[in-house]
This record gives structure tokens, sequence and C-alpha cells, in this order.
């Protein structure tokens, strides 16, 4: 049993902005966010372009959620099929952002993503008033000024608030979870309920019989560890509804653990060139933010999810190198040798790589045989001038062939059009 007077207890506010591309997409068109027939997708030209926002009653009534594929989506003159602006939601979420400031210092607010942030409101009550009415006047102000819905969950850490919000004030507005709570609240949902559990660990876990969160707080702590480390342990004291990461203070750069990038792409890659293209560009983009950092690299990884016609499956595997890196070829080379090792011409859907097992770039250990500091160099250089002219003005001949993606990502944001 977890002794929760021990523990500090927060006001932690989770504000979710509620389908909030297409929200944004309905304000513009003076429609009603709660009642509007949206959906909002990457790109037009392409049928299996995929759904990345629909409006409730699209979700409601017509079970059409982000995932979804734009040849899904039924063809009714009500409906209203839209493409993706990525600058018009980053300028509504940096004014959402502006207005949390007039609730909370901007130490007290970690925005977790555009359409997501944590407010810690503690010592606010003779201001504010208590984190119930403190929420409240949040979610209104969202709406009378922005017209927008938002919802909102609350807890004594960062978890619980975020938690509570995905299991139950999605659909009720605001709720809240205590450490009192947490037997009546949490541990009855499913294992993949809980923040921070993909679809990978789920699986593993319903093989241990570890099929809810209380089946996960009521498993040995020790056998957990022994199976999945650091991880196993997070995953124990969360299922008990315990977290103690800062609340305030937070820095988006702060205890970095890896730099990772991955899409999904447009159409099925089984060329084999064709993938290794899509992956050379995505280790441009994961050595540039290494190197941004000032960080390298030492464990390399790379995964691949095959298309529905393969019946879905895929492979995650990693590769730790004897010296850390932010060199695009090196870490590409690591890639080809999992690439090469796993893959088996399978057609591929989606690709992701990352660099983790980080230390700080001074500690790169320059080769007298390789003219490693060239290399190192010439990454730099790369970066300035593509800082400079646009992420398109230097690229690497295979991206100019029929795999490449960068020429056309180079005019979006986030993967989709700015515009």
């Amino acid at each position: 049993m977890v002794d929760y007077s021990l523990l500090p207890r927060h006001d932690v506010l989770c504000i979710d902005m509620k389908s909030f591309y297409a929200s944004c997409e309905c304000v513009l068109r003076g429609l009603d966010p709660l009642n509007a027939y949206l959906v909002v997708i990457g790109d037009r030209n392409y049928r299996g372009s995929i759904v990345l926002a629909s409006s409730p009653k699209m979700k409601k009534e017509y079970g059409i959620k982000t995932g979804n594929r734009l040849f899904e989506v039924p063809r009714d003159p009500k409906i209203h099929v839209v493409e993706a602006r990525m600058s018009l939601y980053l300028e509504q979420s940096l004014k959402i952002a502006r207005l949390l400031t007039e609730f909370a210092p901007p130490e007290t607010i970690h925005v977790y993503s555009v359409d997501e942030a944590w407010i810690c409101v503690d010592g606010m009550e003779r201001r504010l008033g208590n984190r119930w009415q403190i929420a409240q006047k949040i979610k209104d102000s969202i709406w009378e000024r922005f017209g927008l819905p938002a919802c909102i969950g609350i807890g004594p850490n960062k978890f619980l608030a975020k938690v509570i919000l995905d299991i139950e004030a999605k659909e009720t507005g605001i709720a809240e979870c205590r450490y009192e709570d947490v037997p009546v609240k949490l541990w009855p949902q499913p294992v993949q309920k809980i923040w921070g559990i993909g679809r990978r660990m789920k699986v593993r876990l319903n093989q241990m019989g570890i099929l809810t969160a209380g089946h996960l707080a009521h498993y040995p702590l020790e056998q957990l560890k022994k199976r999945f480390g650091v991880m196993g342990e997070q995953l124990y004291w969360h299922a008990w509804g315990v977290d103690l990461s800062p609340v305030t203070g937070y820095h988006p750069t702060k205890g970095q653990k890896g730099f990772g990038h991955g899409m999904t792409l447009l159409r099925d890659y089984k060329n084999r060139e064709e993938i290794k293209t899509v992956i050379l560009e995505l280790c441009e983009e994961v050595a540039r933010r290494a190197r941004e950092a000032k960080m390298a690299g030492r464990t390399v990884s790379l995964g691949l999810r095959f298309s529905d016609w393969e019946k879905g499956g895929g492979f995650f595997h990693s590769f730790t190198r004897r010296e850390p890196t932010n060199i695009t070829m090196e870490i590409y080379e690591s890639c080809l040798f999992l690439f090469n090792k796993y893959y088996q011409g399978e057609t591929v859907r989606q690709i992701h790589l990352s660099l983790t097992n980080l230390v700080p770039e001074r500690a790169i250990q320059l080769s007298l045989f390789e003219d490693r500091l060239k290399k190192h160099r010439l990454g730099f250089v790369v970066d300035e001038v593509r800082a400079k002219h646009g992420s398109a003005s230097l690229l690497r001949a295979p991206s100019y062939t029929a795999g490449g993606i960068m020429p056309e990502r180079a005019q979006k944001i986030g993967g989709h059009k700015a515009l």
C-alpha cells in the first residue's frame, strides 16, 4: 500500500483543446465546433491521406477519428473536408498559451503540445477561487475569446491530471482524480488507458496477465523492474497515481532523453532503395536536432510499420555504437545495418528512428583514421545553409528521386500544409 499522506498534493490542471484542428477550422468558417461535421486531412490529392482531426459530431455519429483515411469519410454534403493549415493552429495555440499566463505565472505552465498544457494553480485560491473554479474560468475564457471548446483534468500531480482528462473529462468537460480516487477511477481502466502505455507495451503487459491498472498496481514491483527496468518501476508507481515530476519551473530542453523522428508515408513503399531514401532523410533531421542541442548519441533505433495489406506488423530494433555521434551518415550506417538485418521485403507505411543514450557533443572521440572532424563540421555548415535559405535549399541527391519526401515536406509545418 502507498501512504498518500507522504506525497505532495498540488492543484494541477491538464488542459486539452477538444478536436483542436477541427475546432479551429470550424471557427474560421463560422461553424459551431460542437455541432458541425468537419474533418481535417493532410492532403486532398491522396485518398489514403490520414484524418488528423475530426469534430465531435463526426466521431460520435460516423466513427471518423484521428487515424482514419480520407476514403473512409462518407460523401455527405453536410461534411466539410478541409486540409490542415499548421500555421493557423500554431497561432491559436500561442494565443491560448498567453491566455493561461493571466491565471498563473509562466513558470507554472508546461505547454506539452500544440493542443495540450499543464498549469499548476497552487496558491491562487484567494485571487481566483478553488481549483474547480479556476478550471471553469479557464474553460469559459477559452470559449469566449476564441470560440474553442476545451476540457480539463484536475489532479495532485501531472500524471493524475492527464489520466482523468483522458478517461473522464473529455466526456464531462472537467473532472478530478485525487489520490483517494485511484482505486475507483483508475484501477478499473484497461492498461492502455494509462498515459504512457502504447500498443506494444499493452501487448506485453497483457501477456503477463496485466489487463487493468489495478492488476498493474498489485503486480510484484521487483518482477516489473526485472522485466522492464526503470520503465517497469515507473509503470508500477503510475498505477498507484504517484508522479514526483516537477510541476513548476519546466524547461523544454532539460533532461532530453533522445531525438526521434518518424512519419506515415503517403503511399506504400516496397522498393528497398525508396525506403532507404526516406530513412536517410529522417537521419538528416535527427542529426540536425542533435547538433542543434550540442548532443551526440550512441544508440540508434529504427522502426518500420508495415501496410495493412501485410496485416500490420513491423519491427523496432536498436544498435549501440562504440562511439557517440551526431553525424548524419554515421547514423544512417547504423540504420542500414538494422534495415538489412530485419527487413524482408514487406510493404512499409510508417518509418521511425531515434538517437538515444546521449552525451554532450564534446565527448565525441575523433578518429585519426577517419576524418570525422571534417564530417562533423560539414554537418554544421549544412545546418547553417538550411537555416538561412530554407530546409530544401540543400538536399542530398536521393531526395530528388521517386522515394524522396523532403522537397515536398519542406513546404509544410509538422508534415502538413502551413496555409
